[in-house]
């Protein structure tokens, strides 16, 4: 490491790993650095334009390519729809900061502040990134009722500020994420995080059927696998700036993205997986396909969900969903009528 020209810091306050492979890293950095050169140049044309960046097909190709770090904040409200809200509510945010607020929302909040990236190193020696964070949660959980504060949402915030490093474009992206993007995931019940992973265990059923019979033969649950995938949408899962190419998709295709990832991991490992046969092996293989080599290689990684998997419509999303979610309705039925 100390011949590494990297810090053991990146660029938005994470420690690296100690086992980090510096030299696989500046390997693939050294091409890296000219593909962002490259888009770059391309994004900052588009944006130089001055007109506001409507989606088509060739944004939805940069997007895949990667948006420079400048730009993402800007870029993820225009193509997700966070803009569209802002501009029908410009002064949401500051209204619901003024506005009177919960105690025992705030206290829980408050609760969660110091456990949220304690490896950051500007959340652990800053107390102004702590308020920052603590404003968008609490105006965030006054403008959404139905979903208040729980616990995750704090990693979402958290990075959104990172990257934005702006508390009110963080406050609109977390908004449409949650309202928009991931309905039903952060509620009490949170039926849409577990549809949707009932959704993922279905796609695997039917992409890598082997690997499916040998997760329900070894009766390992796939909440327990997957939930965290979904729930910090790979934020502490996998390294940062691929977490932040798959944000990238995510605010412009949706939840399928998710799907994509997981798909890619699993698929990629899939005689790991295989060769576990009992329950603990089996659920530390899990953890440890997201240390898989592709992923420190973001630019790899992000081409490679999108051949993977294969064909993955949003209409195959959607009818898987309407399935898992009629069985569970009718497994409450069986329940009710014994």
């Amino acid at each position: 490491m100390a011949s590494s020209c990297f810090s053991n810091v990146d660029e938005y306050g994470f420690e690296r790993p100690q086992d980090f492979d510096y030299e696989t890293y500046e390997d693939f950095m050294s091409e890296y650095l000219k593909v962002l050169a490259k888009m770059a140049k391309k994004w900052a044309k588009i944006i130089g334009e001055g007109k506001s960046l409507q989606r088509s097909i060739t944004i939805k190709k940069y997007v895949r390519k990667g948006i420079p770090a400048g730009y993402r904040g800007m870029v993820w409200l225009a193509v997700s729809g966070g803009e569209d809200m802002r501009n029908i509510s410009p002064d949401l945010y500051e209204r619901l900061l003024q506005s009177p607020h919960n105690a025992e929302v705030a206290d829980i909040i408050k609760t969660d502040l110091p456990r949220t990236f304690p490896d950051n190193i500007f959340f652990n020696n800053t107390e102004n990134q702590q308020h920052e964070l603590y404003n968008v949660l609490l105006a965030f959980a006054h403008q959404n009722k139905t979903v208040g504060y729980c616990q995750g949402l704090n990693y979402i915030a958290g990075l959104l500020l990172l990257v934005t490093k702006s508390e009110e474009t963080a406050f609109w992206l977390l908004k449409v994420l949650i309202d928009k993007i991931l309905p039903e995931y952060y509620t009490r019940t949170m039926d849409g995080l577990l549809t949707d992973i009932d959704v993922l265990a279905e796609l695997v059923r039917i992409k890598i059927p082997d690997v499916y019979q040998h997760v329900t033969n070894v009766g390992l649950p796939w909440p327990v696998i997957t939930t965290k995938w979904f729930v910090c949408l790979f934020a502490e899962v996998l390294p940062i700036e691929t977490t932040l190419r798959i944000w990238d998709c995510l605010f412009y295709e949706g939840t399928k993205i998710i799907f994509r990832v997981a798909l890619t991991l699993i698929k990629r490992n899939k005689s790991n997986l295989l060769a576990c046969h009992d329950f603990a092996t089996l659920a530390e293989c899990f953890r440890e396909i997201t240390k898989d080599s592709i992923v420190l290689q973001c630019h790899d990684f992000m081409q490679s969900i999108f051949k993977v998997p294969g064909s993955l419509p949003g209409s195959t999303i959607t009818k898987l969903r309407i399935k898992v979610m009629q069985q569970r309705i009718e497994q409450k039925q069986d329940k009710l009528g014994r």
